[in-house]
């Protein structure tokens, strides 16, 4: 059974990166059984897709934050990372990875997901 935890920082200041990482367990990122993405959910909002990266290494990312984001991994550590540049109020949310076996850009439903992490804060300016 695949699992996924975040982990990251919580808070950054305005205009640093925010980096968050997905370690995953019970299954090699490199496998083609799943694709790997990021979503976050902004408070009192809905779930917003941010970007995937598939078993083979290629990544699709939301045109929403303008470039500002790319999702890396590390394959000796079944680890895919997430990195969002020059952060604003704006990215304050709840970030989570969670395990596709489908590919579908944009993907908000939760019912698109075999798995989730448990998800971890990203940025506060509350």
């Amino acid at each position: 059974q695949v699992q996924l935890q975040e982990s990251g920082p919580g808070l950054v200041k305005p205009s640093q990166t925010l980096s968050l990482t997905c370690t995953v367990s019970g299954a090699s990122i490199r496998t083609e059984t799943y694709f790997w993405n990021w979503l976050r959910q902004p408070p009192g909002k809905g779930l917003e897709w941010l970007g995937v990266i598939s078993g083979s290494g290629s990544a699709w990312y939301s045109p929403s934050l303008k470039n500002r984001h790319s999702i890396s991994r590390d394959t000796s550590k079944d680890q895919v990372t997430m990195q969002l540049l020059s952060v604003t109020p704006e990215a304050t949310a709840v970030y989570c990875c969670a395990a596709a076996t489908t590919f579908i850009m944009s993907s908000a439903a939760k019912s698109h997901y075999a798995a989730w992490g448990q998800r971890t804060q990203g940025t506060d300016y509350s």
